[in-house]
């Protein structure tokens, strides 16, 4: 269900390829629900996905780390190097620190957890589809621990508020805007505001690449 005005060339195409078939038809149900989104294939290994993906290449690629055969987080060069076209998100039940670095190294564009809700998961694919690179909270911290045992702090051109930097903070937990409106007392239009000055400053096109970069310059923990 693609939604009135949207064509099937305008909607995101996306692939999956997961093991556990209820997981990847429930996720490919989700897809197809949504207008602008359009599930065009789904496998249950990267065999699979790489003797079959070319007949419909998807813009963004959901894959699963734990796969029979080759393990997600060794496919992504793989699948990569034959389809350099495609943004691939990781897929996980828990943050493994080991895999996720080595998926990222191997060029995943993002790392969800299983348990992102529906929405949450939506807004990653498109996120992913314009060059950004969502990452669940508990995974984004688990990259920056590993960054931070190989490098100094990032240095930022800009000071960041107080007022930012506490919004910040309750991003990297995991709060929507209207949460994190809620707390600090502002108005949502206020924190899209700060939302606005932050990507400046930091000189990000994201939230997950703002919280990151925040982790990273270590004005959050």
């Amino acid at each position: 269900m693609l939604g009135r005005g949207i064509s099937m060339d305008e909607a995101i195409h996306v692939a999956i390829i997961e093991d556990d078939r209820s997981t990847r038809e429930g996720l490919g149900l989700i897809i197809d629900a949504t207008p602008g989104y359009r599930c065009v294939g789904k496998f249950s290994s990267v065999e699979e996905g790489m003797r079959l993906i070319g007949n419909k290449i998807p813009q963004v690629l959901l894959l699963d780390i734990h796969l029979p055969g080759m393990l997600g987080s060794e496919g992504v060069k793989r699948l990569l190097n034959e389809y350099p076209s495609m943004k691939i998100l990781m897929l996980t039940i828990y943050a493994e620190q080991e895999k996720v670095f080595e998926s990222i190294c191997n060029g995943a564009r993002g790392y969800l957890l299983k348990k992102t809700p529906p929405a949450k998961l939506l807004e990653a694919i498109s996120e992913a589809n314009e060059g950004g690179a969502p990452m669940s909270p508990e995974i984004a911290r688990k990259v920056v621990a590993l960054l931070q045992k190989t490098g100094p702090p990032a240095k930022l051109d800009e000071h960041l508020s107080p007022q930012e930097i506490k919004l910040l903070s309750l991003l990297s937990q995991g709060h929507s805007y209207q949460a994190s409106a809620t707390r600090l007392n502002i108005s949502v239009n206020t924190v899209r505001n700060y939302i606005r000055s932050i990507y400046h400053k930091l000189h990000v096109h994201s939230k997950s690449e703002a919280v990151s970069k925040a982790l990273r310059s270590r004005l959050i923990s």
